[in-house]
């Protein structure tokens, strides 16, 4: 059986690798143009192609593909003014963009070999944006005001000891949490399908030798059937990680919008 983390390593492409070099701080790195690059570069060009393709000549009796990309903006529309409110909309694009590459990425690691939601690096280097961004708003917005957001209003002060460091704690985690939870969901559903297709593969040949090796086709049938189902499932997960992602990004910034409102 092919090893099922191979899928998620990344490769340099050939004749796109340009050595390496002695950079400040983070010392020798290398350049190249890789498999991830490849994978985040069709969805970016997807995703603003779409977008394009939905926002330009728009008719007031839309077509299918008009439709279907208003349907998009009105749900991450919806999340963002129920969650923040009437300022929603000023933070609108920013939550539809994480969304759409988040989705666009997941989907396509279902077509390719190689997906980029599954590196730690990518999904961190999303939660990193989104936690940077909440915290420039939040002292735009608030100044230092902004730490209101770990003493929350009416608590004793003795226990207030006790909240502002789990408040502060919590807070701190929130991106590492943003990225293990989208990285996880992805990684392990492509491990599963992996193993499944591997085990179809395996017995399916032990079954074309024959003889004994025939007890080997049920089970054959049995993982194709769970490689099927778990496809289904993964395009399911693949819409509900991006969806996830545009919903907590949406609460952590209402924290920081609303802050005076809420704490």
């Amino acid at each position: 059986m092919a090893d099922p983390i191979h899928q998620f390593q990344v490769q340099p492409i050939e004749g796109l690798d340009f050595g390496t070099v002695d950079l400040p701080i983070l010392g020798e790195t290398s350049l190249a143009f890789t498999n991830s690059h490849v994978a985040m570069t069709m969805v970016f060009v997807a995703v603003v192609g779409l977008l394009t393709l939905v926002t330009a000549n728009a008719k007031v009796v839309p077509g299918r593909l008009q439709a279907a990309g208003e349907q998009m903006f009105d749900l991450i529309d919806g999340v963002t003014s129920s969650i923040i409110g009437p300022e929603g909309r000023t933070f609108f694009p920013f939550v539809l963009t994480l969304f759409f590459m988040i989705l666009g990425m997941n989907l396509l690691g279902l077509f390719l070999t190689f997906t980029a939601t599954s590196q730690l690096a990518v999904t961190g280097t999303f939660a990193l944006i989104t936690i940077l961004l909440v915290i420039g708003v939040g002292f735009a917005r608030n100044g230092l005001g902004f730490f209101k957001l770990f003493a929350p209003s009416g608590i004793p002060w003795p226990v207030m000891i006790l909240v502002v460091p789990i408040e502060f704690v919590s807070f701190m985690l929130r991106p590492i949490t943003l990225a293990l939870r989208l990285f996880g969901n992805m990684l392990g559903g492509h491990i599963a399908l992996k193993i499944f297709a591997g085990f179809v593969v395996s017995l399916g040949g032990l079954a074309a030798a024959g003889g004994l090796g025939l007890l080997g086709l049920p089970l054959a049938g049995l993982s194709l059937g769970m490689v099927v189902g778990l496809t289904a499932l993964e395009f399911l997960v693949a819409f509900l990680q991006a969806f996830v992602f545009a919903v907590l990004a949406s609460i952590y910034l209402n924290d920081v919008v609303n802050l005076g409102h809420g704490h």
